[in-house]
């Protein structure tokens, strides 16, 4: 029996995760946070006993050794935000000799997970960030077209969402860098953007429609051009179903760049009660969306385009495919990396989506 424990596992992603994983016969389940009582509910909820119901506080100076007597075989971290971590929650695991996953999107946060490598690899224990749309699954598609090519040079990577409105921490995580200027590789130089601007439309396929687009941050910016040697443009840019919430966050990047307003975060909670009083208005479809350029294997130009088509409000499940399919690669006891290290090469795009099987999904290739 493989014990997982899920921190943060009656949250957004949490629960999706806790669901997915809750009737495989080899895991024992662990269901953990700093509210006891959500955290029993939500393991009764589940068919389980409420002693696998938590308190566990991320924080805890003691956190290794709660994880050790619990007998933790893998750790799951989904009690974000992660931004201004310094990944206190994997320390602990390798202290505790078991396995971390997290589903952190934020750039520094995913990039700097590569510094516990020789001590996860002296534990003899896998521990990856980024578990998650970005760089898990993007990688996992650039993976999939990257041998039809003899040199990638640019990768676009663009997410639209439904109208389902995100979790309190998935907004303050968006809202970490709203009008905050940071690098992005073009051309081969660093280029200065800042966070939900650049506004600009596109047309995606089927019922998706037109979205209204904005630069975003993301791990992909910064560990693309490190694993691809020939990857000379990187962009990122995300979209919300509703434009009025879409055109909010615009706005509000304003002072954000002028240095006017210092902590964007601190408006997550009024944008949230704002995107769910809209919720009503907007689609229940989602996307994401890659194009990646370069050479064929006879030199000649070629573009391969990627896209993956949600309806039914079920785009928040995509980034729990990564998290589910690892876990139960650890379960199976199939080879996995040992060491530190971001969520990319470590799984197919064949296995990432074969996680998201029960979901409506059309993936488009061309």
């Amino acid at each position: 029996m493989h014990t997982v424990l899920v921190l943060g596992g009656y949250g957004h992603f949490g629960a999706k995760i806790c669901r997915a994983l809750a009737d495989e016969p080899e895991i024992r389940l662990l269901i953990a946070g700093r509210r006891l009582i959500k955290a029993q509910r939500f393991a009764v909820e589940l068919g389980l006993s409420a002693r696998r119901g938590l308190y566990l506080d991320a924080g805890s100076p003691s956190l290794s050794g709660e994880l050790q007597s619990l007998g933790v075989d893998t750790l799951i971290h989904a009690a974000g935000p992660f931004q201004g971590q310094d990944h206190p929650v994997a320390r602990a695991c390798i202290e505790a000799g078991c396995n971390y996953i997290d589903l952190a999107d934020n750039r520094d946060f995913v990039a700097s997970i590569s510094q516990l490598n020789i001590s996860a690899r002296v534990a003899d224990i896998l521990v990856t960030s980024g578990a998650s749309s970005s760089p898990a699954l993007s990688a996992a598609v650039v993976g999939h077209f990257l041998p039809e090519f003899s040199r990638l040079e640019s990768i676009h990577h663009t997410s639209v969402a439904s109208a389902r409105t995100p979790g309190l921490a998935s907004l303050q995580t968006a809202l970490s860098y709203c009008g905050k200027a940071f690098k992005r590789p073009q051309e081969g130089r660093l280029q200065t953007v800042f966070g939900w601007q650049s506004l600009h439309s596109r047309i995606y396929p089927q019922s998706v429609g037109k979205r209204w687009l904005a630069n975003c941050d993301s791990p992909d910016l910064v560990l693309f051009p490190q694993h691809y040697a020939d990857v000379k443009t990187v962009t990122c840019q995300a979209g919300l179903s509703n434009p009025v919430l879409q055109l909010a966050i615009w706005a509000l990047s304003w002072p954000g760049r002028w240095g006017w307003l210092k902590n964007p975060a601190v408006f997550a909670k009024p944008l949230r009660w704002l995107g769910l009083w809209l919720e009503s208005l907007g689609s229940t479809d989602s996307a994401m969306h890659m194009t990646l350029i370069g050479l064929d294997l006879n030199g000649q130009p070629l573009t391969r385009t990627w896209h993956l088509l949600v309806s039914n409000h079920q785009g928040p499940q995509i980034p729990c495919g990564a998290v589910i399919a690892l876990t139960r690669r650890l379960i199976r006891g199939d080879a996995v990396p040992k060491g530190a290290m971001p969520c990319i090469g470590l799984l197919t795009l064949e296995e990432y989506l074969s996680a998201l099987s029960e979901l409506e999904i059309i993936q488009l290739l061309n």
